[in-house]
């Protein structure tokens, strides 16, 4: 058992490397499962319309949970920073302090959400068609606001408190949670997508409030909750630091409001429920990449805060390696399986898996290159460089993403839509490698 332990202070071989992050690779895959749950018994038991409804009211959830994720990803690189400069108590009251203010901001947020859903649903592009959809699920999902945004926060601080597979028995909890419920409540009391979007929010439950008890039960040498109090400073840099991650994450909300408002006014509802499917299957993949990037940056972070530039310069060689062999293994799998994924969503449909198939084959051109991008700005945010790190992030997920879904539809007409992504994350790969090597003798890797 103790051969199996691996410490954040060990020197990592590529074996290691895979053994320590790949419990956070699975929690990121199953925090996933709750959206395509959610979307394989909405499409064939609720209806397309639906589908469409959860995928303009989704990106405005996610847009909530990124601040959590910015507290939990900046915040975890200041929390095993501080450890590696064996300051442990400081740690504790630094990662208390960041999780009481992730469940305050979440609350706040979640009352403001609630209350103003419809017009927010509106912005979002929901249809006369869609709108009443869009509330019900909407209303739901927003009210669990606090332990969605905690989840997103403990995924990142139960690897630096060494406990991956902790976080992974949470992540395979909440997503079973998720799909015995979503069967539950739309198969058997045929609630709809309200069943969906409660189903969605006691998994929530299961992954963002259990572990408050876990890390209340910490032993003097690993990380706990413990009083605390509000230290400014840290509690700026953890904003400017996750920065980048609070940027991703909205800006790939917006993108997908964007995406929507496209879709509908190009081909209406059908158009905005292939890019539902598209999206359900990038929440897998992409996951694979964040739980990578989260998994190995508390190991980056330590290694700096120790002052090791041969283990950081290491672990950055094995990390590029892997994450170039994971990029060409998803375009190959994602061109693959691109037929079978849109037949289990709308299959039912034969115009509507038509046009899934052809879009997804297109989109997925972009794992070659968003692997990179996603490590490069998790890497210098581990480094405590949030502005580098930002600025990637709102590179790839805003102004390129952004920009060319504005203009490539202009000139390919609906191709022009899926193939917009591909174009963007090349630019951005290009940014990402020139920051990369341009900062390496900076910080010794």
């Amino acid at each position: 058992m103790a051969k199996m332990m691996i410490k954040l202070s060990d020197h990592f071989t590529y074996g290691k490397l895979l053994r320590f992050t790949f419990p956070s690779v699975v929690m990121m895959v199953f925090t996933s499962l709750y959206s395509v749950v959610d979307g394989l018994f909405v499409a064939n038991l609720v209806g397309d319309l639906a589908l469409s409804a959860v995928n303009i009211i989704f990106p405005v959830a996610m847009i909530i949970g990124a601040f959590g994720f910015m507290l939990g990803t900046g915040g975890s690189a200041i929390v095993a920073r501080t450890l590696g400069e064996k300051k442990k108590e400081l740690a504790d009251r630094y990662f208390s302090m960041f999780i009481l203010c992730v469940a305050i901001l979440g609350a706040a947020l979640s009352v403001v959400c609630v209350i103003l859903v419809e017009p927010i649903s509106r912005l979002a592009g929901a249809s006369d068609l869609l709108i009443g959809d869009c509330v019900i699920y909407g209303r739901i999902l927003l009210a669990g606001s606090v332990p969605f945004m905690l989840q997103t926060s403990f995924q990142s601080f139960l690897v630096v408190a060494e406990k991956p597979h902790v976080g992974l028995m949470f992540s395979i909890a909440s997503g079973l949670t998720n799909i015995v419920l979503d069967y539950v409540f739309i198969a058997l009391f045929d609630m709809g997508i309200a069943g969906a979007g409660l189903a969605t929010v006691l998994g929530y439950c299961v992954g963002g409030l259990l572990p408050v008890a876990c890390f209340l039960r910490g032993g003097e040498k690993e990380l706990r909750l413990v009083p605390t109090a509000l230290y400014p400073k840290a509690l700026w840099d953890a904003c400017i630091n996750g920065s980048s991650e609070l940027m991703s994450n909205i800006s790939a909300s917006v993108v997908g409001i964007l995406y929507n408002i496209q879709l509908m006014r190009l081909v209406g509802e059908m158009g905005v429920a292939a890019y539902s499917v598209m999206m359900y299957v990038d929440f897998i993949f992409i996951a694979v990449f964040l739980g990578y990037s989260i998994g190995c940056a508390p190991v980056v972070s330590y290694h700096f805060g120790a002052g090791d530039s041969v283990e950081l310069k290491g672990i950055c060689r094995r990390n590029l390696m892997m994450i170039g062999i994971t990029s060409a293994a998803m375009v190959a799998v994602s061109e693959l399986a691109s037929a079978p994924l849109a037949a289990a969503f709308v299959g039912f449909d034969a115009e509507l898996y038509k046009m899934t198939v052809h879009g997804f084959r297109l989109f997925a051109l972009c794992y070659i290159f968003c692997g990179l991008n996603i490590y490069a700005s998790a890497f210098f945010t581990a480094l405590c460089n949030g502005a580098v790190s930002a600025f990637i992030s709102f590179m790839r997920s805003f102004l390129l993403r952004g920009g060319m879904v504005l203009v490539m539809p202009l000139i390919f007409g609906i191709d022009g839509i899926w193939s917009a992504v591909v174009a963007a994350e090349g630019i951005g790969a290009v940014i990402s490698v020139t920051l990369l090597l341009a900062k390496r003798k900076s910080y010794g890797y």
